[in-house]
């Protein structure tokens, strides 16, 4: 099989894995109704917490953050037995965070990509995904807002793999995925700048 059909299947593996919903797996193994039809209406882990049920929420969390993991760490593992180059692992990370956010499953409508960006972020780099991470979470447990610490997160992660690697064309992929988190919160951060955002663990999102 020649190299670049290789290539192109292993992209197209990791979308289809990034279409995966925990959120609607989760909601069905705990007996919950689809998330897309309370709450903010989005297939992620914050909204299946206004569920109540946070067995659900936290495996819905644990499930997009792996699959985002999962596909990179992957393509690393047999990226020399393929001689894969770092750009191919670059298209197989925007593959299964892409998914996530328009999985084929679900009409191309998904998640916000928050988990799914994490996973990513920890297999291209442990300390960019922790320090990403870390961001996120110091944000999320003293102001209670997921999507400030998103957005949050989403702008130090560039700043993060800067530091780490300069001009590597690694950055260009943080980067490009920091912007879809941007994008995909943006109406959040406008019902954050009029204080109408619900908190973390809030049973109605408006």
């Amino acid at each position: 099989m020649p190299p670049s059909l290789i290539t192109l299947l292993v992209v197209l593996a990791a979308y289809l894995l990034g279409s995966i919903s925990f959120a609607l797996v989760a909601s069905r193994l705990f007996g919950l109704a689809d998330p897309r039809t309370y709450g903010s209406k989005n297939p992620g882990a914050t909204n299946v917490l206004r569920s109540g049920h946070k067995g659900a929420a936290i495996f819905t969390l644990f499930g997009d953050a792996a699959k985002g993991w999962l596909a990179v760490f992957l393509v690393s593992r047999y990226s020399s037995e393929y001689a894969w180059g770092s750009y191919v692992v670059g298209w197989v990370a925007l593959a299964v965070f892409f998914g996530h956010l328009y999985p084929v499953f679900l009409r191309f409508k998904g998640g916000k990509g928050v988990a799914t960006a994490a996973g990513v972020l920890l297999a291209i780099n442990p300390w960019l995904g922790l320090a990403t991470l870390g961001t996120w979470v110091i944000i999320a447990f003293t102001l209670r807002y997921s999507s400030l610490a998103a957005l949050v997160a989403a702008v130090a992660a560039p700043a993060y793999a800067l530091l780490i690697w300069g001009g590597d064309s690694r950055v260009l992929v943080v980067g490009i995925i920091a912007m879809a988190l941007v994008g995909k919160h943006w109406q959040n951060l406008q019902r954050l700048m009029a204080g109408s955002e619900p908190k973390i663990g809030a049973g109605k999102s408006r």
